[in-house]
């Protein structure tokens, strides 16, 4: 599963794209032309907690691919390769620019996040909308030639998105059967996919959420959310060598928690994942399943000998283990559930698998 990262030139993408995968931001892609590709650990205060409870000699992070898509130029956009690479990502984060540096120019001339984000929004939507009148041509003339089963079948499908697409209204807002989806799988729609708004503000703007508010209201109908963050402020606490120091720096800034964590958290629900953890003093690790899988599914993401010979599972919920303060606890105020095959794990979950092979 991957998220692309993408919008306009000077939007601050490759910084925060550096920020989540680690790399240095001049040693990537300096010349844009190509994608890049690399892995960001979640960033979840669940975790960081559990690690401080039980002290492990190892922990591990759930991590998500993520995929730098080249600037959205006028010139990619007219050739379209750009819309090739955003084609291959399962989820999409649009990173928006609402600092002002005079040092760091603007392709439009001037900053006005929600002006960039109608633009590649309508962009998104032309696109799909080119998609799906090409494949009505083509169903149209099939039926002089002879009978199109398959065209016939979609056609009901395509016109209905047509008048979706021509109200300037992504995909992923209209609703459609079983069937639909089905005959839809071979397609790849760009605006089918979940996406994300990275609104990335000037330091002193952090605390204010006049712009986002009015995002969320512009696009209320597009299923987007979008995500305030400071590139420049979040790589300022990067750089810091220890965690007491970032901890300082985030209580005098009024921060409390990154919003890179905020970011990290957020590209998962956008794939539609959730987080369970497995606890011990062997290894604190979180693990990421699918929203709405069952418990053996779960087990499945470990190992598929775990899923096969699943028996139950034994699980504990995250806030009653951080308020009893131990399994122990947690096990006299009986409150360790016993799961079987039709429990639908929750974001949060503690779990321990019983199985046999």
């Amino acid at each position: 599963m991957k998220v692309g990262i993408m919008g306009l030139p000077q939007s601050g993408r490759r910084t925060l794209y550096a920020l989540l995968t680690g790399d240095r931001a001049e040693s990537i892609n300096p010349d844009g032309k190509d994608s890049v590709v690399g892995i960001a650990p979640v960033l979840d205060p669940r975790f960081d907690k559990l690690v401080e409870m039980y002290h492990p000699k190892k922990e591990t992070r759930a991590r998500i691919t993520v995929e730098l898509i080249p600037a959205l130029e006028e010139n990619a956009i007219r050739e379209g390769a750009v819309f090739r690479d955003i084609a291959g990502t399962d989820a999409l984060c649009l990173v928006a620019r609402d600092f002002k540096d005079d040092r760091v120019y603007h392709a439009k001339g001037s900053i006005n996040a929600l002006r960039d984000i109608d633009a590649v929004m309508s962009e998104l939507v032309l696109h799909d909308l080119i998609l799906v009148e090409k494949r009505l041509e083509r169903i149209a003339e099939g039926k002089k030639r002879a009978k199109d089963e398959q065209g016939q079948k979609e056609e009901p499908v395509f016109m209905k998105m047509k008048e979706h697409l021509e109200k300037e209204l992504p995909l992923r807002t209209m609703e459609l059967s079983a069937e639909e989806i089905k005959l839809l799988t071979g397609y790849s729609f760009i605006t089918m996919k979940q996406m994300i708004i990275a609104l990335n503000v000037g330091e002193g703007d952090i605390a204010s959420t006049s712009l986002a508010d009015k995002i969320k209201e512009k696009y209320r109908d597009h299923e987007v959310a979008p995500v305030q963050i400071s590139a420049r402020l979040e790589a300022e606490i990067d750089a810091l060598e220890t965690e007491e120091e970032r901890s300082a720096f985030m209580k005098d800034a009024g921060i409390a928690e990154p919003a890179l964590a905020l970011l990290t958290r957020a590209l998962m629900a956008s794939l539609g994942l959730i987080s369970y953890f497995t606890v011990g003093e062997d290894e604190v690790r979180q693990w990421m399943v699918r929203r709405g899988a069952a418990a053996p599914e779960a087990a499945g993401v470990i190992h598929s000998d775990i899923q096969r010979g699943f028996i139950r599972a034994e699980v504990v919920k995250y806030h009653d283990l951080v308020s009893l303060g131990s399994e122990e606890a947690v096990k006299k105020a009986g409150k360790q559930y016993v799961m079987g095959r039709d429990y639908i794990v929750e974001d949060g979950d503690i779990m321990n698998f019983r199985f046999n092979v």
